[in-house]
């Protein structure tokens, strides 16, 4: 089984302790506020968002994806720091075996740097090429991205 490992970073001016709070400590709320029209909902399936905990993610009717549930494998929020596996799908991936997320922010200069790592474990006897990753890629720049605004025009959430 291979594995591709794809790190990105994404500068913001906003505090990583807002950005932390949007995108991982209160993400059930947040995400479907700011994009609608791509998740129905975020909720909590087991646990209560510590370690261990298991988040479903409902997109939208649109959506070729009607659902992912991701568990909670680490959270340090003194240090904004979140890592958690996409365990399960709407869809059946033809060569993923599953996901491994870490996102970390870190203060840079009034605002924060955002560092994503996406591991791809492939399943057995696949190869994974950047093609099959980069549709994943290309949207969690997108979410970050989005609650950035977000956290902009509305300065007094996640304060």
């Amino acid at each position: 089984m291979g594995v591709i490992t794809y790190s990105q970073e994404f500068k913001s001016v906003v505090a990583p302790s807002r950005m932390f709070k949007a995108l991982i400590l209160d993400s059930h709320n947040i995400i479907p506020k700011i994009i609608p029209e791509g998740i129905k909902s975020v909720e909590f399936i087991e646990g209560d968002g510590g370690v261990g905990s298991i988040k479903k993610t409902n997109f939208a009717e649109s959506s070729p994806i009607k659902y992912t549930k991701h568990k909670i494998d680490a959270l340090d929020v003194d240090n904004y720091c979140c890592k958690y596996t996409l365990i399960e799908s709407g869809i059946q991936f033809d060569k993923i075996d599953f996901v491994v997320y870490e996102v970390k922010f870190v203060m840079a200069d009034g605002g924060c740097i955002c560092k994503m790592t996406s591991e791809y474990h492939a399943k057995e006897g696949c190869e994974l090429k950047e093609d099959d990753i980069k549709q994943g890629k290309d949207k969690a720049i997108g979410l970050v991205k989005s609650i950035e605004e977000y956290l902009l025009a509305n300065p007094d959430v996640c304060a």
